[in-house]
């Protein structure tokens, strides 16, 4: 696949319109990656999964993962599974923090990080707070980075009173902030709720005021690189292009992440990212959200080239 990649500036664009070059890389022999697998050795991989999710459900990716790169040490963590997802961000934060610890200690040359959809704010607090983690890329797959605001079918299961419009009125609230989608529901109507009431999301965009704003930026950059996977038929994430830190103005009219002021005033680093050349935009249609992790499509055009 050839990517369409813009000034170094600017976050570089992979999206699936493009001429794929990426089938080659299917072709190559299989005798081939196990010589450079030995010789070289390949990162381990840590993936973190998302809302009512259980690691058996990325039985698909842990195969893409060591077809491509054969002798890869896969981990999927084990923890906050099911309901248990719906513990509070901070919670699963240091959960996920002291099962993923050891691994990276264990791993001289580093690790990489896929997480998928909630788990992607999950390891994003996690590369904001560990100020000696060894991550190199860290793939966001189909994530709320910038917050969530839709009625969806999720919201229907969790909230069958209330739709998007009205749920400001439990989730700004010490009860709401007990529920981990209520860390990062992001109620554009109502700004100034979400930026005093979010315990999580708006401390980790330092939109409310952060004593530790300057570490976790340090921290954060400390990746290599930066992949946000997300597309326009997901179904969950609303916007969509909040996989990609764009999101709604008060009109609900999208402010893609360039023109949003976490990026331009580069609050944790996405536009410092961008100027490194190591900010990956890849925007993929037709793919629904909870089939992300299972598309062999997605991972060989946006994921296999930085698990290396």
């Amino acid at each position: 696949m050839k990517g369409s990649h813009s000034a170094v500036s600017s976050p570089r664009r992979w999206s699936s319109s493009s001429s794929s070059s990426g089938a080659a890389r299917l072709l190559y022999p299989l005798l081939g990656a196990c010589l450079w697998a030995a010789v070289v050795g390949y990162k381990p991989v840590i993936i973190v999964h998302g809302l009512f999710d259980s690691s058996g459900d990325f039985i698909n990716l842990q195969r893409f993962i060591n077809e491509s790169h054969p002798g890869t040490n896969v981990t999927v963590i084990d923890l906050f599974d099911r309901s248990a997802s719906l513990e509070p961000m901070w919670t699963q934060v240091e959960g996920f923090k002291a099962a993923i610890y050891p691994i990276m200690q264990n791993a001289a040359d580093g690790v990489h990080f896929i997480c998928y959809s909630q788990g992607g704010l999950v390891c994003r607090g996690i590369l904001s707070t560990l100020s000696d983690h060894n991550v190199q890329s860290f793939i966001s797959l189909s994530s709320p980075q910038a917050g969530q605001y839709g009625d969806t079918d999720y919201l229907k299961y969790l909230f069958p009173q209330f739709v998007k419009s009205n749920l400001y009125h439990i989730c700004y609230t010490a009860i709401g902030q007990r529920i981990s989608i209520c860390n990062y529901w992001n109620d554009p109507h109502h700004r100034d709720l979400y930026v005093n009431s979010s315990d999580y999301l708006a401390l980790l965009n330092s939109e409310r005021a952060n004593p530790n704003s300057t570490e976790w930026k340090k921290n954060f950059l400390k990746i290599k690189t930066l992949v946000l996977i997300g597309g326009p038929d997901d179904g969950v994430i609303t916007p969509w292009q909040s996989s990609q830190f764009g999101f709604y103005d008060d009109n609900e009219t999208v402010v893609e992440m360039q023109h949003q002021d976490l990026y331009l005033r580069d609050v944790f680093g996405l536009k410092t990212l961008a100027a490194r050349g190591d900010l990956i935009l890849c925007s993929v249609p037709g793919v629904e959200h909870v089939y992300w992790h299972s598309n062999e499509t997605v991972f060989h055009m946006c994921m296999e080239k930085w698990l290396v």
